[in-house]
């Protein structure tokens, strides 16, 4: 038996003895990569990185799932089979409340909602069925609701008439905006005044604010021509015409200086055919012809604005001023 002895610790076979191994367990520092260097700079922490790509990859993912889905139909499908399976519970429209309405006729909106009747209640697209009603010319807003179990509510707000139109040989309803409400026969006009001219409907709203100028004269209106698409010829229910300048601030001064005028002097009911206030510097008159016939002269008085003529005469005719306006000529007097 040989007699050497292992020494423990010591070099091992070959003369060598093993690297030493830093103290307290301490591995070398680890090379920095261009990756953690950029992630250094994202002013976050890692846990809380780690989290926020975590969510984008459920996200990606449940995205991804959902255009599977979609090619193959199935949540059309799903759909399909809840509304049916709603239908059969009793949830299907079997009838529709229209609410709101004064002036127009309801039966246009129940036939426009009649597409939506024995469907059901899940299934109707409330805003297709609102845009189809809010064509009707009466419908300034609407709003559509579901009243489960089984009934469509389609609330209207109307549009208020201002006026009746006369354009192209036909009258039409108009409210403040100039949109066209509904056709109006003749033989039963509307006790609102008549606006004449190709153009005029669109010029309602600036016709109202000027009748707010002079609002004494507001209720004696019969109609008005918008002459030449720049003025207004108004037209009074005592059957006289007054002719006022362009331009509205120019037209809103004449007439709160006939305002004015009529109220000291009761021009209007007198038998004057028509006023003429284009010209600022001059006030004209012009007489009915049995006056002009009595005077002996031209017909036409001209007088200082700050003391017209009494314009004495009798009154043309006994038709009514609605009617006589509305054969006036649309295109009025240049």
């Amino acid at each position: 038996m040989n007699g050497a002895k292992i020494q423990r610790g010591g070099p091992a076979k070959g003369g060598k003895s093993p690297a030493p191994r830093p103290r307290g367990g301490r591995q070398a520092p680890r090379r920095q990569t261009k990756l953690d260097r950029l992630v250094a700079l994202i002013p976050v922490s890692g846990q809380t990185l780690s989290r926020i790509l975590t969510i984008l990859i459920v996200c990606l993912s449940g995205g991804v799932l959902w255009m599977i889905a979609s090619f193959f139909g199935i949540p059309q499908a799903a759909g399909q089979e809840m509304a049916v399976l709603a239908a059969r519970s009793g949830f299907q429209v079997a009838k529709v409340e229209v609410q709101g309405l004064k002036h127009m006729d309801e039966m246009p909106v129940y036939t426009l909602a009649l597409d939506e009747m024995d469907r059901s209640m899940l299934s109707v697209d409330l805003a297709a069925l609102r845009s189809r009603v809010m064509t009707l010319g009466w419908v300034a807003d609407a709003r559509v609701t579901r009243r489960l179990p089984n009934t469509l509510v389609i609330d209207i707000v109307e549009r208020d008439p201002v006026a009746v139109w006369q354009h192209g040989g036909k009258l039409s309803l108009i409210d403040v905006n100039g949109v066209e409400l509904e056709h109006v026969d003749g033989r039963a006009m509307p006790d609102l005044p008549l606006v004449v001219g190709p153009q005029a409907n669109r010029e309602t709203k600036a016709l109202q604010q000027l009748m707010g100028a002079a609002p004494a004269l507001k209720p004696l209106l019969a109609g008005a021509s918008w002459v030449g698409n720049r003025r207004w010829d108004l037209r009074f229910q005592s059957g006289e015409t007054l002719a006022l300048p362009e331009g509205n601030s120019a037209a809103a001064a004449a007439l709160m200086k006939f305002a004015q005028l009529d109220g000291v002097n009761r021009l209007l009911g007198r038998g004057i055919v028509r006023f003429d206030m284009r010209d600022p510097s001059r006030f004209v008159l012009r007489l009915p012809p049995e006056s002009r016939t009595a005077a002996g002269g031209t017909g036409n008085a001209t007088k200082n604005s700050s003391a017209p003529a009494s314009g004495q005469g009798e009154k043309q005719d006994a038709k009514s001023p609605r009617t006589e306006a509305a054969h006036h000529m649309e295109a009025g007097e240049a």
